[in-house]
């Protein structure tokens, strides 16, 4: 023990000191000892170690505290591995192929009769792009299938958008299985629930459209748009996966900026009663190459953007309200930046550092849906060169 009790009772320190905490023996109460302790530290500290610790530390909090999120995406390929890759199937196209011929090249048979195809959706707010997508599919399709809440996936009240704009969508309304779902609207709920919840509801409208086995359901969001010659494909030939997943083209807030050709959530399914469930996740292993567009915030009015930022699943990215500005949002649709401040969701270090960055614009509007083409005018905003968004 460095210390001892003397002969009156007081304290007695036997170690040297030296001058800077002379005044540490003779304490009495431990709360003073170390009251003391701590004064001795801080007497003993230069210059240097003021400025780190009142300067660089709180520094370091505030980095992490606004950059946190960047530092997490970026050391992603440290703490999570890729997935499985899938397997790729080549796909074969050209319009003055027969179908027999195309079938041959995939390794399939030719059917004596194409299947029947059911379009299944959950719908939030985007009228542009649903038009895009049913005047695509609609040569091949049997039956639209449309759900709507009246709540979205974070517990917020919304309008029925489609019920209210209805009418533009006359053309498919002798195959549309429409219904509504009510929301729970439970705020602070964890927004994939609800979102799980509806697609369960969307499980039942599909049976009530009429849906047998073996007839093809397309599940994908309704940004995810198959090509019109890939359905035709995959309903003329036989021996075709029972799950086949669609890789798209992955472009963001218009078809000017391409950010990959990784898009892979949409599958197409050859319906078992019993057995097929509307998901959104990886449900098998083979995926067909180069089969549409998944047009991801592709909006006309920054009042959309807006919106979807607040009510999607991944509403926690909007970290700052300022994210939400107007001017802000056009800024970065013209950059072709990212909305929420965000590295690319990779696992490789070499992509994740390779997609840093706005996108590089593209000029190019070759193999886009006919009807965007058919229809520039009015869906202008789409296009390259155009990236200007009216308010709304």
């Amino acid at each position: 023990m460095w210390w001892m009790m003397n002969e009156n009772g007081g304290h007695y320190c036997s170690k040297k000191t030296d001058g800077i905490c002379s005044d540490f023996c003779g304490q009495e109460s431990s709360r003073v000892l170390s009251m003391s302790r701590i004064r001795c530290i801080l007497r003993g500290m230069d210059l240097k170690m003021y400025l780190l610790l009142f300067i660089l530390v709180p520094t370091c909090v505030y980095g992490i505290y606004m950059h946190g999120q960047k530092i997490s995406y970026f050391l992603r390929p440290i703490w999570e591995s890729p997935p499985k890759q899938f397997n790729e199937i080549p796909h074969y196209y050209h319009e003055n192929v027969s179908m027999e011929n195309l079938c041959k090249l995939h390794g399939w048979g030719i059917r004596e009769f194409p299947r029947r195809v059911y379009d299944a959706v959950l719908f939030s707010n985007e009228l542009d792009i649903l038009s895009l997508r049913w005047k695509e599919l609609y040569p091949y399709i049997t039956q639209f299938i449309l759900l709507e809440s009246n709540s979205t996936f974070t517990g917020t009240e919304k309008l029925l958008y489609f019920a209210n704009h209805r009418d533009q969508f006359k053309f498919v309304e002798p195959r549309l299985t429409y219904g509504i779902v009510g929301g729970r609207s439970r705020k602070g709920e964890n927004p994939f629930i609800e979102e799980a919840y509806q697609r369960v509801a969307l499980d039942q409208l599909i049976k009530i459209a009429g849906i047998s086995d073996d007839d093809l359901l397309i599940m994908s969001d309704v940004d995810e748009i198959p090509s019109r010659h890939t359905i035709d494909l995959l309903r003329w030939c036989d021996d075709i996966p029972s799950v086949l997943h669609l890789r798209l083209k992955n472009y963001l807030y218009s078809f000017e900026f391409l950010v990959d050709n990784n898009s892979w959530r949409a599958s197409v399914h050859r319906y078992r009663t019993g057995t097929t469930r509307y998901a959104h996740y990886r449900q098998a292993g083979d995926i067909l190459a180069d089969a549409g567009w998944h047009c991801s915030f592709c909006f006309r009015h920054i009042s959309e953007f807006i919106f979807k930022m607040k009510a999607y699943s991944h509403f926690d990215r909007v970290r700052f309200k300022r994210y939400l500005n107007p001017e802000r949002i056009q800024r970065v649709i013209c950059k072709g930046a990212d909305l929420f401040d965000m590295l690319p969701e990779e696992y490789t270090f070499k992509e994740i550092i390779g997609k840093m960055g706005p996108i590089p614009h593209s000029y190019s509007a070759v193999h886009l849906p006919s009807y965007l083409l058919e229809n520039a005018d009015k869906y202008k905003f789409l296009l390259p060169g155009n990236c200007l968004r009216e308010s709304g």
